[in-house]
């Protein structure tokens, strides 16, 4: 095909939507009062941060619920206020990004890593080995972009093994399984807002629970000093007293900044999901019994919110994957490759993180070897959904009729 008279997508990837005007008006009211932080409050004034976090409670159905700087940072809080201390064990998907391995890590703990299906979702079988011959007595579950895993089954899986879960959200803010919001079947719910997630504050991270004990450490973990009392969707002030001073001060707060930022976008979630639906059905669509691609297949359970899209390339040698990521790039369509050899910007795989120590996990390898991806930004239309998943099908079917192989050079990615 000659790239010079087909079609070309010219819009952006990177491209999110607007903060809302309510949000940038909040925002500026902050901005002229100056009261930033979230314990710098007028008599008689509610923090920013301290309403959101309230707000987001009730919206997911959780008792307690704390705003900090990041998602990575939600992650490492959640480790260190169920209990893991340095040198423990502490299961993963091997299909994640860096952050989830990285809080790890950052608490001196060790991840371990378990196999994922061509869903792109923990194996429970692996899982189940794993756990008993590690001893790992945490699963820190990542809901890698937005697929969530048979949750009922995970969960009664480790609740017979004796395995606390912590679900890393940053991909499912607003979806569900089988009606039970993405965050709430685990002890901890940890959740992201940079800005290629969900709602958008650049950075930006909550944990939930009902777990009495657990939410006040991870309170005075993120840098609460006393003032602990002012939070609302947080435990009773007693739940503190007496673990207070065995808790060290890992500051990670929430500003009150970004916290005016986030409070209106809740109420757009909802919407946002619905939109990112009919994106993500429109690239199935489009994509749909093209010959050597194979979409993956998403369970009657699964409310999902879909910002981004994956596809596989099953048994694909890297050159010619290169050369279909580099004919779709000069049409105007980014996608990203999880079998890389090299990290490419945000994606990277368990193989990468060589300070984990990995050991070879083969069916992960297989499925990444081919697995492509995509950003699905609210800035498109459906129309612009249907024209890229139209390059990409004539693209799959040029290379596999020409056999052709190349070198491309890989889009940036997250």
């Amino acid at each position: 095909m000659d790239h010079g008279t087909a079609e070309r997508f010219t819009g952006s990837f990177t491209q999110q939507e607007p903060i809302p005007e309510a949000g940038i008006e909040a925002a500026i009211a902050v901005l002229r009062h100056g009261r930033l932080h979230r314990y710098n409050t007028a008599p008689g004034e509610i923090a920013e941060t301290a309403l959101l976090e309230e707000e987001f409670a009730a919206l997911v159905g959780a008792k307690y619920c704390l705003a900090v700087a990041s998602g990575g940072y939600a992650l490492g809080c959640a480790l260190r206020a169920v209990g893991v201390a340095a040198g423990d064990a502490v299961l993963t998907n091997a299909f994640t990004l860096a952050p989830v391995p990285g809080s790890i890590a950052a608490v001196g703990a060790r991840p371990v890593f378990v196999e994922v299906t061509q869903e792109l979702t923990i194996d429970l079988a692996h899982l189940e080995r794993v756990a008993t011959d590690s001893g790992a007595r945490v699963l820190m579950l990542s809901h890698m972009r937005g697929h969530l895993c048979d949750m009922d089954a995970l969960m009664a899986l480790c609740d017979r093994l004796g395995v606390t879960v912590i679900e890393d959200c940053a991909h499912t803010m607003g979806a569900s399984w089988n009606g039970v919001p993405s965050g709430r079947h685990g002890r901890v719910g940890c959740y992201s807002m940079q800005t290629y997630k969900h709602i958008n504050s650049g950075e930006g991270g909550f944990l939930v629970s009902d777990d009495a004990e657990v939410m006040a450490r991870a309170v005075l973990l993120s840098g609460s000093y006393m003032l602990y009392g002012r939070h609302r969707a947080a435990p009773p002030v007693e739940v503190f007293e007496n673990i207070r001073l065995d808790v060290p001060n890992v500051s990670g707060r929430m500003d009150n900044l970004r916290a005016a930022i986030l409070r209106p976008q809740l109420a757009l979630l909802e919407d946002r999901r619905e939109r990112w639906g009919v994106l993500y059905r429109t690239m199935e669509a489009g994509l749909a019994d093209t010959g050597g691609l194979r979409l993956v297949a998403r369970p009657e359970q699964e409310v999902y919110v879909a910002s981004s899209f994956q596809f596989l390339l099953p048994d694909w040698p890297e050159g010619r994957i290169r050369a279909l990521i580099g004919r779709c790039a000069a049409r105007g369509v980014e996608l990203k490759w999880f079998g890389a050899p090299e990290p490419v910007a945000f994606t990277s795989r368990y193989e990468h993180w060589r300070y984990a120590d990995p050991v070879p996990l083969p069916q992960t390898d297989k499925v990444l070897a081919g697995l492509i991806d995509m950003r699905l930004p609210l800035t498109f239309a459906p129309e612009d959904a249907a024209l890229i998943a139209r390059i990409i099908r004539a693209e799959v079917q040029m290379v596999l009729q020409s056999g052709e192989e190349g070198a491309a050079t890989l889009a940036l990615g997250d």
